[in-house]
């Protein structure tokens, strides 16, 4: 007997949501349930007319900005959701669905490891969906794998670690407005100076969570994190799909942290990313380098796309979260994230 479709409903349809719409749609197994969005251009519309896909079979998912009919108790087998960065934004929805017993992916930066700026939070998420018999993790390209799982994974083929270095050289132009604003993108640098010292610009969000996973997973404990901002200022004009930097003013942002254990410098992290850093002659890599026994050093060029690769990681985790024994997960609590080539349905236990 063929086993039901993997039902998924989404909250939040900007370019990741509508991203992971198009996957899903793509592989076998899947029904989208529901599509949650404020956007007044969406709301009452077929989701297909605005991904501008053929149905096909697939039911019509009209779009509502009331999560009640969006996503009503027990409707799907789990929620997307991608609207925040900071967990503080994302709690009040994400317990709302763990209340309605689904099962819930945030793509929210700081999700990716909460209990290194939330505890508090972390604690109530983990309760909340125990009691509801679900789970909740935050992944993405970065938190989620580039910076902090894959780290992780490398460190694995060594006797001893000593130090760890991270650099992703990466391009903004494939997400959406929400991260053209919190990188600055688009402002001058006189406002980004000032954004940085009133602490409204956030910049990249997930170096706190990247370097407690990493610090959890090998058994050390960080004693001090500290981290650096600092403005790309373009000298032409870029436009990305939802940015626009004109010449002399913020491209993106230049970001840097540090890990430190026991006094001593222990993950160092490097993460300039700016729309449309080939115009400039601006080279885009993923870099690990682990000092230890043996050495181990990884480089990837370009970069792992991050538009893709955060839309395939949460899409990928989907059949890991609902196999998943309930509660708030990270990802070095559930199996490696891999692509989903075959049926959906048969990776769920």
């Amino acid at each position: 007997m063929q086993k039901e479709n993997v039902k998924v409903a989404i909250w939040g349809f900007g370019a990741m949501g509508s991203g992971m719409a198009k996957m899903i749609l793509k592989k076998k197994g899947f029904q989208i349930t529901g599509v949650c969005d404020l956007n007044p251009n969406y709301i009452g519309r077929n989701m297909f007319d605005i991904l501008g896909l053929e149905q096909g079979d697939h039911p019509d998912v009209i779009i509502s900005s009331d999560i009640d009919k969006a996503i009503p108790e027990k409707s799907c087998d789990l929620a997307l959701l991608a609207t925040d960065s900071f967990t503080k934004k994302a709690f009040p929805k994400i317990k709302v669905l763990l209340e309605k017993k689904v099962n819930v992916i945030s793509t929210a930066e700081e999700m990716a490891y909460p209990k290194a700026n939330e505890p508090g939070l972390t604690e109530d998420m983990h309760k909340i969906a125990k009691e509801n018999g679900v789970t909740v993790i935050g992944t993405g390209i970065n938190p989620g794998m580039m910076m902090d799982l894959l780290v992780v994974c490398l460190s694995g083929v060594m006797e001893t670690v000593d130090h760890v270095a991270v650099k992703r050289v990466n391009s903004l132009s494939p997400f959406g407005p929400a991260v053209m604003e919190e990188q600055g993108v688009g402002i001058t640098k006189e406002e980004f100076d000032q954004g940085v010292k009133d602490g409204t610009l956030a910049g990249h969000v997930g170096f706190s969570e990247s370097i407690n996973m990493i610090a959890d997973a090998l058994k050390w404990k960080v004693d001090k994190f500290e981290q650096q901002m600092k403005p790309i200022i373009t000298d032409v004009d870029r436009k990305s799909p939802y940015g626009f930097a004109k010449a002399g003013n913020v491209a993106g942002v230049n970001m840097t942290a540090q890990g430190y254990v026991d006094g001593e410098l222990k993950i160092n992290m490097d993460h300039p990313q700016q729309i449309e850093p080939e115009q400039v002659g601006s080279d885009t890599g993923d870099y690990i380098t682990l000092k230890g026994t043996p050495n181990v050093n990884m480089a990837i060029n370009p970069e792992i796309d991050g538009g893709i690769g955060t839309i395939a990681m949460c899409v990928n985790m989907i059949p890991h979260v609902i196999n998943a024994n309930s509660g708030l997960k990270t990802m070095i609590d559930l199996p490696v994230p891999r692509a989903i080539m075959g049926d959906v349905r048969d990776m769920i236990d």
